[in-house]
């Protein structure tokens, strides 16, 4: 079945099944979305990394059902007004989800950030020549910095 063929038939549900379908979507990227951020918060990085995947494969699934949602709008206002008012109010609390799990990462990432950026001065001052030379200035670092490396992948 093509792509084209499945999103004819997700279009061609019922109104309360696409509502319903769209809704689990929904639900299941919001619980992955709060234990990423759980996770985030308690500085399980890699855990909540490993969550990627499923979280890109959840969202990819509710995107798919979000815009069957806006082409049948019409038929689903007049067919399915209850359950379209609350897939809404899921897409809220997504939306607020989502909010705070940017603000976790940024902050995650600004904790990482200056916990390199001191970590690399530190390596540098120790390596700096830190006594006077005859004429009684401090001379260049004649040792080249080894540096350090970071792979950002969060």
């Amino acid at each position: 079945m093509s792509a084209a063929d499945r999103l004819a038939a997700l279009d061609e549900l019922p109104a309360t099944e696409l509502c319903a379908r769209a809704e689990t979507a929904l639900d299941a990227l919001v619980t992955i979305m709060n234990e990423e951020t759980t996770l985030l918060r308690a500085g399980s990085f890699r855990q909540a990394g490993g969550l990627t995947p499923e979280k890109t494969r959840l969202a990819q699934d509710y995107v798919t059902h979000a815009r069957s949602v806006q082409r049948q709008i019409t038929r689903l206002r007049e067919e399915a007004p209850a359950e379209l008012e609350r897939l809404h109010g899921g897409h809220e609390r997504l939306a607020t989800q989502m909010a705070e799990n940017l603000k976790v990462i940024a902050s995650a990432r600004n904790l990482t950030d200056s916990l390199l950026t001191e970590t690399a001065a530190m390596v540098a001052s120790r390596e700096r020549t830190k006594t006077y030379d005859e004429t009684g200035i401090i001379p260049p670092s004649s040792k080249v910095t080894a540096g350090i490396a970071v792979r950002k992948s969060l």
